[in-house]
C-alpha cells in the first residue's frame, strides 16, 4: 500500500522541472523583449518610467538566465529563480498596497504574477526538488 510512485520524467528531467524551466524561459523572453522595446521607445504608447524599463529588462534576463542554471541542475538556477521570485512578488505587493516600490509597475499585472512568483517559490521548496538542487 504504501509504494512510492516515481515521478514523471524526460531524459533525466522531471516534468515538473520540465514545464517550470519552459515557462520561466517565455516569461523571460517577453520581459526581456519587452524591456528592451520600452528601453528603446522614447514615447511609449504605454506611460511607464525609466525605471520600470529598466527592472523589465533586467527581471527578464535574470529569468532567462537563472532558467538555464535550473536546467542544468546547478543550484545557482534553484537559488537565483527563488531569490527573483520573492523580489517581484514584495515589489508587486507594494505596488500594490500603494507604497515606495519600482516606479511604473502596473497593478494589472500584479496580483497574477505574485501568485505564478509564490507558486515557483513553493514548488522549488519541495524537499525532492530541492534535494536535486543541493
Amino acid at each position: 500500500m504504501g509504494s512510492k510512485r516515481e515521478p514523471i520524467e524526460y531524459k533525466g528531467k522531471s516534468l515538473g522541472i520540465i514545464i517550470l524551466t519552459s515557462a520561466q524561459l517565455l516569461i523571460g523572453f517577453i520581459h526581456a523583449v519587452f524591456g528592451f522595446l520600452l528601453l528603446a521607445s522614447e514615447n511609449s504608447f504605454l506611460k511607464t518610467t525609466v525605471p520600470y524599463d529598466f527592472y523589465t529588462l533586467a527581471f527578464g534576463l535574470l529569468v532567462l538566465i537563472f532558467a538555464a542554471y535550473l536546467w542544468q541542475g546547478k543550484k545557482t538556477g534553484w537559488v537565483g529563480t527563488i531569490v527573483v521570485s520573492v523580489f517581484v512578488s514584495v515589489a508587486d505587493a507594494l505596488a500594490l498596497m500603494g507604497l515606495p516600490s519600482i516606479p511604473g509597475i502596473p497593478k494589472l499585472a500584479a496580483p497574477t504574477e505574485i501568485t505564478y512568483s509564490v507558486f515557483v517559490v513553493f514548488y522549488l521548496l519541495l524537499p525532492h526538488v530541492k534535494n536535486k538542487f543541493s
